[in-house]
C-alpha cells in the first residue's frame, strides 16, 4: 500500500524517480525530450521505406507506427510490468526513452533492396527473442562485448551510414536532379544551422539543433519547389496502428543478422541503463533493472513489428538529458511518450514527416551519423589505445566495411551468405571483434590496471 501512495504523491519533485510532479514543470521538460529525439525517430524509417520503394500510404503507416510503439516501449521501461509475485519484470523502471534506431539502418536498408519490408519485420521478430534470451542470460554474455568490442561495431555502423548521408545530400540516387547545386546548396545550409547550433547554441537551442536546421532546410527547398504535399492531403486525421499492415516473412540470412545486432544492441542498451543509473541516480544498476530492461526491449521489438514498426533502442540523447538535468522522474518522461504517442495517431502529422526532401534530411543526418562513429571511437578509447585494440579496430572495420563496399566480393558463394556478410559491414565486424578479443592476449600491464 505504501508503494503505491509513493507513486501517486502530487508536486513530487523532478528529481526524484516516482510522483507526480507539477505539469506546469513537467511540460517543458517532456517536449525538450520529444524534440531532442522525434528527428532521430522517423528518419530511419524514411531511409528504409524509400530503399524499399514502397507507397506513400505504407511510408505514412510506418513512421506513424514508429511514434506510437516508441512510446509503448518507453512507457513499459518507465512503469514496467511485475509477473509471478514481481519475480520477473518486464521494463526497467528507469528514466529511459526508446526509439527506432539508426544502428540496424545498414542491415535493413541490405535487406530491404534484396527482398522487402516484411523480411526486416520477421528477422525483428527473431531479434526480439534473441533480445529477450540476451536479457535472461546478461551476467554471462556481457564478458564477450567489452567497451572495445561494442566501441568496434557503433563505429562501424557509422562508418557505413556515411554513404547513405551524402547521397541523400546529393538529392537521392533515384531523383532526376541527382547531385544539382540546388541539392548542394540545401544540404550545407541544414548541416550548417545544425552544426552551428549545436556548438554555440544553448539550452532549446541546442538541443534542438537538428530539429531547427531542417525547418531552416525545408523552407528554404520549398523556395526551390522540392515539397510534394500530396501525401498530406491522402493522409486521414485521426488512425489507429494497423495491425500486420505487411506480412512479416522470415529468411534465414536476415533472422541470422538481426540476431546478432539484438546481441549487440543489448549490450549497447545495458550501457545506456547503466549511464542513467551511475549519472543522474549515483549508483550501479540492479541486476533485475538490466535484465527487465533487456526483456522488455525485445518483447516490444517482437509486438512493435507486428504493427509495422521497425526495430527501436534506448536513445543515447535522451540518456544525456537525463544525466546533465539530474531530472529523472518517470512521469516526466511517460508525458514525453503520451506526446509520441498523440503524434502517431494523427495521420497527418506523419505525412508532413514524408514531404521532407532528401536533401534537407541528408543535411540534418550526416553530422548524426559522424556523432555515431566518435561514439565509437570514444568506447574503444576508454578500454586503451593499445596495440592491441588498434589491431582489433582495425581488423574488424577493414573487413566489414572492405567486404561490404566491394560488389560481388563474395559472388561465388551461396546467395545467404552475401545477405549475411556481404551488404552490410556490422556482421563481419562484430564477429571478427568478438574472435580477436578472444584470440589476441591482453597486455599484462593493462590487465593488472583493470584489477586494480
Amino acid at each position: 500500500m505504501s508503494d503505491t501512495t509513493h507513486k501517486l504523491k502530487r508536486n513530487a519533485s523532478l528529481f526524484e524517480l516516482d510522483g507526480i510532479p507539477k505539469f506546469s514543470q513537467s511540460l517543458p521538460l517532456a517536449l525538450q525530450h520529444v524534440v531532442a529525439m522525434i528527428v532521430g525517430c522517423v528518419t530511419p524509417v524514411i531511409i528504409v521505406t524509400s530503399s524499399a520503394g514502397v507507397s506513400a500510404k505504407t511510408q505514412v503507416i510506418m513512421i506513424q507506427a514508429a511514434l506510437i510503439f516508441s512510446a509503448v516501449s518507453t512507457l513499459l521501461q518507465l512503469f514496467p510490468i511485475r509477473l509471478f509475485g514481481r519475480k520477473i519484470q518486464l521494463g526497467s523502471g528507469l528514466p529511459v526513452i526508446l526509439g527506432v534506431s539508426f544502428a540496424y539502418v545498414p542491415t535493413m536498408v541490405s535487406i530491404a533492396t534484396d527482398y522487402d519490408i516484411g523480411t526486416i519485420l520477421g528477422a525483428q521478430i527473431v531479434g526480439g527473442c534473441v533480445a529477450i534470451v540476451a536479457g535472461l542470460f546478461m551476467s554471462k554474455l556481457r564478458r564477450f562485448f567489452p567497451p572495445l568490442v561494442t566501441g568496434t561495431v557503433v563505429f562501424t555502423i557509422g562508418l557505413s551510414l556515411y554513404p547513405t548521408a551524402v547521397n541523400y545530400m546529393a538529392g537521392g540516387s533515384d531523383s532526376p536532379d541527382f547531385g544539382s547545386w540546388q541539392n548542394w546548396l540545401v544540404a550545407v545550409i541544414t548541416l550548417t544551422i545544425v552544426t552551428l547550433l549545436n556548438h554555440f547554441g544553448k539550452g532549446v537551442w541546442k538541443l534542438a539543433s537538428i530539429l531547427i536546421g531542417m525547418a531552416a532546410g525545408y523552407v528554404i527547398s520549398f523556395f526551390f519547389g522540392m515539397v510534394d504535399f500530396t501525401s498530406i492531403g491522402q493522409a486521414s486525421y485521426v488512425q489507429l496502428p494497423h495491425l500486420m499492415p505487411i506480412k512479416p516473412t522470415f529468411e534465414f540470412s536476415a533472422c541470422f543478422a538481426f540476431a546478432t545486432l539484438f546481441a549487440i544492441n543489448s549490450i549497447q542498451a545495458v550501457g545506456d541503463f547503466s549511464a542513467v543509473t551511475s549519472g543522474a541516480l549515483d549508483r550501479d544498476p540492479e541486476t533485475k533493472e538490466l535484465q527487465g530492461g533487456i526483456v522488455g526491449f525485445g518483447i516490444t521489438n517482437i509486438i512493435s513489428a507486428l504493427f509495422g514498426c521497425l526495430p527501436s533502442n534506448p536513445y543515447g540523447q535522451n540518456v544525456g538529458i537525463v544525466t546533465t538535468t539530474k531530472v529523472v522522474n518517470r512521469c516526466v518522461l511517460g508525458l514525453s511518450a503520451l506526446i509520441l504517442l498523440i503524434a502517431g495517431i494523427i495521420p497527418k502529422f506523419s505525412a508532413i514527416l514524408t514531404t521532407v526532401p532528401y536533401c534537407v534530411l541528408g543535411g540534418a543526418t550526416v553530422g548524426v551519423f559522424a556523432s555515431i562513429a566518435m561514439t565509437g571511437m570514444k568506447l574503444v578509447a576508454s578500454d586503451g589505445m593499445s596495440p592491441r585494440s588498434t589491431s582489433i579496430v582495425g581488423l574488424a572495420a577493414a573487413l566489414g566495411v572492405g567486404v561490404s563496399e566491394v560488389n560481388g566480393a563474395l559472388a561465388a558463394f551461396p546467395a545467404w551468405v552475401t545477405t549475411v556478410f556481404g551488404k552490410s559491414p556490422v556482421v563481419i565486424a562484430t564477429i571478427v571483434a568478438v574472435l580477436l578479443n578472444m584470440i589476441i592476449p591482453k597486455d599484462k600491464k593493462l590487465e593488472e590496471t583493470d584489477r586494480n
